[in-house]
């Protein structure tokens, strides 16, 4: 039995039986916005707040727009002292005056996905549980002696990471494998509700009954793969490609635009995205290496689930974080990345061979319940429970010979990248 006195110091220091936790969930861009961190963060904010006794998203938001974040969140709000721009300022802002707010002091943790964030609010005396997709260590190598000491501090109860790949990098680096949890991202089923037929969904998106679809949905840039797409449609004049998520006239766009049987779509509603979804014969995610290796921006995009959950046949590249989760031949056909010839070869066969399509169209959707919002909350919850139980007897974590000598050349590796690219991003390499 806990003494009274730890009870004090550490109030979510609790079994599950025990009293709910009070989270203040630290959000560091405005609301309302489309963008996905936005979507993951405050929709995990608001299903895990059903399991919490009290919960408040401390959030930068226009005061016209506090009553819509606090329904977007499903929790009140604690606006941020910090200004809505620019960027830079309001992140800094958000971590530097977090530590103001009375909320944060009622609160059994904070969790957030915010380095920064992370950090202040260690230094002002909270613990912290983190929350992101991205893996640090090996895109910027130079924070990586930071980040070791960030996330094995004692007030530091663990990180929920998107991905297995991520979860590794981590590990790497010398944290516990205790305070490191794989937890993937999820889709909303009520999206799915009113299912409709394939070729009524292709009358309402305005595409022949009779067409043969492949659809991707999502920022259309070059740093998704669809270059090696729009190869592929030169190749399959018979089957109609469709870009969902266009912001305007860019590179890939204007590559597009001379292949005859590509149809550019302007960015999509909730409302609307689901009859894209529904119009497809296959729902495709571009399969190349690059959005993972050379950009780092995509790490198991947010698509993938909502895919899942949709029913649809999938085509996916294997790489190392979509095969965590698409089963290759059960779920989706993952083909080889960047390989124009694997690419073509997958599409038609799904496009051919209607007893595949629905055989994985199936598995698809029955393996979409393991990938709820609503399950994810709960496995969060379960997880938060569990270091804050062992928070006393957490282990060490390890920085030794390996990790400084890792460091010193991945740094000097990333400092002559960025001096020739600007980019700070670091791709894998040698």
């Amino acid at each position: 039995m806990l003494a009274p006195s730890l009870r004090r110091r550490m109030p979510g220091l609790i079994s599950t039986a025990g009293i709910a936790m009070k989270i203040l969930f630290a959000f560091e861009n405005t609301l309302p916005n489309a963008e996905a961190d936005a979507e993951v963060f405050v929709t995990t904010a608001r299903y895990l707040g059903a399991h919490l006794d009290e919960s408040w998203l401390h959030v930068p938001v226009a005061r016209q727009n506090r009553h819509i974040a606090s329904g977007l969140a499903n929790m009140p709000i604690i606006r941020a002292f910090a200004p809505l721009k620019p960027a830079a300022l309001r992140h800094f802002m958000c971590g530097l005056t977090i530590g103001l707010r009375r909320e944060f002091h009622k609160a059994d943790l904070v969790y957030t996905r915010n380095l920064w964030v992370a950090w202040m609010s260690i230094l002002c005396g909270q613990r912290v549980v983190f929350d992101h997709y991205r893996p640090w260590p090996d895109q910027i190598p130079p924070l990586q002696r930071w980040l070791y000491k960030l996330f094995t501090h004692p007030r530091f109860l663990g990180s929920i990471c998107h991905s297995d790949y991520t979860r590794r990098k981590y590990i790497e680096l010398g944290v516990p494998a205790e305070k490191l949890r794989c937890i993937h991202n999820g889709f909303e089923p009520r999206r799915f509700q009113a299912p409709m037929a394939l070729e009524a969904a292709k009358k309402l998106i305005g595409v022949a009954p009779d067409a043969k679809t492949v659809i991707y949905t999502g920022r259309v840039n070059h740093k998704k793969g669809l270059e090696l797409v729009i190869e592929a449609a030169k190749q399959l004049p018979q089957l109609t490609f469709m870009f969902v998520g266009s912001y305007g006239e860019g590179p890939v766009e204007t590559l597009a635009r001379k292949v005859p049987n590509i149809m550019i779509v302007p960015w999509q509603t909730e409302a609307t995205l689901g009859q894209y979804i529904y119009a497809a014969d296959v729902l495709l995610i571009p399969p190349s290496l690059q959005p993972l290796a050379k950009f780092g921006s995509t790490v198991l995009p947010l698509k993938l689930f909502f895919y899942l959950g949709s029913g649809r046949p999938i085509l996916a590249g294997n790489t190392p974080d979509v095969a965590e989760v698409l089963k290759h031949d059960e779920t989706a056909l993952l083909v080889q990345p960047d390989s124009l010839e694997a690419l073509v070869n997958g599409l038609t066969a799904l496009t051919e061979d209607g007893a595949l399509a629905a055989r994985l169209s199936a598995g698809a959707a029955a393996d979409s319940q393991n990938y709820t919002w609503n399950a994810r909350a709960g496995k969060i919850f379960a997880t938060v429970q569990g270091w804050l139980e062992d928070a006393a007897t957490a282990k060490p974590g390890h920085w030794g010979a390996a990790q400084e000598g890792v460091w010193k050349r991945e740094s000097r590796r990333w400092f002559a990248h960025f001096a020739r690219t600007r980019s700070v991003i670091l791709p894998p390499g040698p």
